[in-house]
């Protein structure tokens, strides 16, 4: 069984880990030239730094904002970012969404929470410390792949980890 505070007491302070990671990670991703920033890559789906990079934020919004909080967040659009300064308020919103879905599911981290999922006809029921986990495993899942790029693109990437040792 949990601790009634687990949300607070665990996944605040390890979500702090995962924003110091983002930080090493965003300090890279401001080297890259605006070109490579939004070169698509054949390996990565035609996918982009930029466009993996709102998708992490949108992904944090569905979860958090849209399924579990019930707020209806839309999703930005890559196109609409073209540099790494129109990224960095977006994770500045991410961090704010993080903060109230762990404050509002503090003494009730085993709940469940149902919601629907768009494609799927059933409704989903699953607890808020899965979805904690399921987003910041999914940003690290991620910015792995972005740190394969920037190295594609003929950077040299820092490492990003939790545990860094440079």
């Amino acid at each position: 069984m949990h601790n009634t505070s687990i949300l607070t007491e665990t996944a605040l302070p390890q979500y702090e880990l995962v924003q110091n990671a983002r930080n090493s990670m965003f300090a890279h991703c401001g080297t890259l030239s605006q070109a490579d920033f939004i070169t698509p890559l054949s390996g990565f789906g035609d996918s982009s730094v930029r466009n993996l990079l709102v998708h992490i934020v949108n992904v944090y919004r569905f979860w958090l904002g849209s399924f579990a909080l019930h707020q209806g967040l839309p999703s930005f659009r890559p196109e609409q970012m073209q540099r790494m300064d129109d990224i960095r308020p977006l994770f500045a919103q991410t961090d704010l969404l993080v903060n109230i879905f762990l404050h509002r599911f503090q003494s009730a981290p085993e709940t469940p929470i149902t919601g629907k999922i768009p494609g799927r006809e059933e409704p989903f029921t699953t607890k808020p410390l899965t979805i904690f986990t399921h987003v910041i495993t999914h940003e690290f899942h991620h910015k792995g792949q972005i740190m394969s790029m920037t190295r594609q693109l003929g950077y040299i990437p820092p490492d990003t980890d939790v545990i860094r040792f440079s």
